[in-house]
């Protein structure tokens, strides 16, 4: 019996904006079930890999493939049909619609009636429906971002890509945050999340890359990658 393919699979992939590549033949996979993060210094590539996959910048050379299918340079309005959603760091809300308006916002590529899944999202992140009358803009920076990913699931994807996520937030939301990622991650979506919060995304990790300059330095799971000294030393405080 063949083993399900690989929800999602980077090989050997340079790519950037104009003639000018930014990451350079990055090897990077997502097993069903799993939190992989990309750690890393700023200008790292971090958030360009993430884009790649998304459509949001041509590829000049490499292959990408969500759960066995190849979606190399394919337009984004086809990858979040084929099950691909991405939050990004900023603007990734409506501000002047309400919550709900927002998830709804996030279901704009179903065909079948959304309110099922509306539910499940509510369930999933409650504090969502104690809000959803309320304008996102007039939400924190913490619940915000709640709102961003609530509505990027809305789709049911098959990978949630998430850049960032707890980027400006206080120390409370940001263990918030990646709490919801495994609470996320355990109702079963797969995640792929770039983050500068090294240390505590690692924990919720299954495995971790870390980039330099472009490139994949190295990948070990979360674990080995927290007990490394010298990822320790570079990117976690000592």
């Amino acid at each position: 019996m063949n083993a399900s393919p690989r929800i999602l699979e980077l090989e050997n992939v340079s790519g950037g904006y104009g003639d000018t590549d930014i990451i350079h033949n990055i090897d990077l996979y997502v097993e069903p079930g799993e939190i992989v993060v990309i750690i890393g210094p700023n200008g790292a590539g971090k958030s360009t890999a993430i884009k790649a996959v998304f459509g949001l910048l041509q590829l000049s050379s490499g292959r990408i493939s969500l759960a066995g299918k190849d979606i190399t340079n394919a337009p984004t309005a086809q990858v979040v049909r084929m099950g691909v959603c991405y939050v990004p760091q900023v603007a990734n809300v409506f501000p002047t619609l309400t919550v709900e308006e927002n998830l709804e916002m996030g279901a704009f590529a179903r065909t079948d009636d959304f309110h099922p899944r509306l539910n499940e999202v509510y369930t999933l992140l409650p504090p969502l429906k104690q809000k959803r009358r309320q304008p996102a803009g007039t939400l924190s920076g913490g619940q915000r971002q709640m709102v961003a990913i609530g509505k990027a699931l809305m789709l049911d994807p098959q990978i949630l890509l998430l850049d960032e996520p707890t980027a400006g937030l206080s120390p409370k939301f940001q263990s918030e945050i990646l709490e919801i990622v495994k609470q996320v991650n355990r109702a079963g979506t797969p995640v792929l999340m770039v983050e500068q919060n090294a240390k505590q995304s690692l924990k919720i990790a299954d495995r971790g890359y870390v980039f330099v300059d472009g490139r994949k330095r190295t990948e070990d799971s979360g674990p080995r990658l927290l007990a490394n000294a010298e990822i320790a030393e570079m990117f976690l405080g000592g």
